[in-house]
């Protein structure tokens, strides 16, 4: 049996954390913050995004700053957020608050976002269309927990992690601003006539496929949402799949322009170009290829133009689905786009004057991507090697 570090001890989490489970109807909540699932980002431990109590019906729960909101359903997709205020969050969610004596506030989301809560998190979920996990048997879960000193010094370093990561994100988000905007200016100047989507692709676009991804290497891939992005496609989004003849189908080639037709409502609708040189990766049913005519229209400047505020504008506008969290777009909606279409000549070079600043944005984008691989990577380190 492996021993614990010195000073390291296993607990039972209901003995380090609190389930904050006060229920308030939206309509009396003296808070003008209201926290969904669909406003929590897995790729962050802040709370960036919220609506207003008066979207929601039925009772929710209530949190105070410096409670973490987890999302107890579906906790695969890792979402929590650190409270910066006071609040109501959907019921679906789990308000958690430390207990400081146990464990520190500051240490608290790092432990929730670690691999080895995460794993045992997912392993304890119940149901098989929305597995979510109930508090009777988390508060039961034995894990390795360090000493309060350590805790201090593992939570200053991953939170100076976390800032520097945070300050790489706001000067790419003030950077794309500025882009879109130049971009958008561009479009409004163009002595040209506008067209719609179907009359610059060379047939309707087409779906993809998905298969449950396996656990091994199977040699064969199919790209997972985050692939499209708002800076375009982002390398290394892929997860291994048994190949069928059918995900076959669906196979990319280097070029092809892809759009997300199902995602969350803030994400649907994102685009972008397949650059790699290879053929063991298909595309799946969330996301759709347009074909595109290049005789009249140039990839990179259709890449563009979906992503320009133009496009965004179209797509959130069209958007249609019963969930807040998740929405989809289709061929009739896609269809009714409609844009400025110079000359292939003119396209070309709108693209040529933005590809350098669209190298700029994925060279801090890639910073972005990095410092958090470090801070997961730490944190996990840290927080998972618990035996001598």
């Amino acid at each position: 049996m492996n021993e614990l570090k010195p000073g390291w001890r296993m607990v039972k989490f209901g003995d380090i954390a609190q389930n904050v489970a006060v229920r308030v109807d939206p309509a009396d909540a003296k808070t003008d913050v209201y926290v969904g699932l669909e406003h929590l980002d897995p790729s962050t431990i802040h709370l960036r995004q919220w609506g207003h109590p008066s979207d929601v019906t039925g009772q929710k729960l209530t949190f105070k700053k410096g409670d973490v909101i987890f999302g107890r359903r579906r906790a695969y997709q890792r979402k929590l957020a650190v409270a910066e205020f006071d609040g109501i969050c959907s019921a679906h969610a789990m308000v958690i608050r430390a207990i400081p004596t146990m464990i520190l506030p500051d240490f608290l989301p790092f432990f929730l976002q670690s691999d080895v809560f995460m794993k045992r998190a997912i392993e304890i979920s119940v149901g098989s269309l929305s597995p979510t996990i109930n508090w009777k048997t988390l508060q039961v879960e034995e894990f390795p927990l360090p000493p309060l000193d350590e805790q201090k010094r593992i939570a200053e370093i991953l939170w100076a992690a976390d800032e520097a990561a945070s300050a790489y994100q706001e000067a790419l988000n003030n950077i794309h601003t500025v882009s879109q905007f130049r971009f958008e200016h561009t479009l409004e100047t163009l002595n040209c006539p506008e067209m719609s989507l179907p009359e610059v692709l060379s047939g309707s676009p087409e779906s993809g496929c998905s298969a449950p991804p396996s656990s091994d290497e199977t040699g064969h891939w199919v790209l997972s949402l985050a692939a499209l992005s708002a800076n375009g496609y982002v390398r290394g989004n892929l997860k291994p799949v048994t190949k069928t003849n059918k995900m076959s189908r669906a196979t990319l080639y280097k070029g092809d322009l892809l759009i997300s037709r199902s995602n969350t409502v803030d994400l649907v609708g994102f685009a972008g170009i397949f650059d790699e040189d290879r053929a063991d990766v298909s595309f799946p049913d969330t996301m759709m290829r347009l074909p595109v005519n290049t005789q009249k229209a140039f990839p990179a400047y259709l890449e563009l133009v979906l992503l320009s505020n133009r496009g965004r504008r179209h797509m959130m506008k069209t958007a249609s689905g019963t969930s807040n969290s998740m929405k989809k777009i289709n061929r009739k909606t896609l269809a009714e786009f409609r844009f400025p279409v110079p000359n292939i000549y003119i396209q070309k070079k709108i693209v040529s004057e933005f590809n350098d600043q669209k190298r700029y944005i994925g060279a801090i984008a890639n910073h972005v991507s990095k410092t958090k691989r470090m801070l997961s990577l730490f944190s996990n380190e840290t927080i998972g090697t618990a035996h001598v």
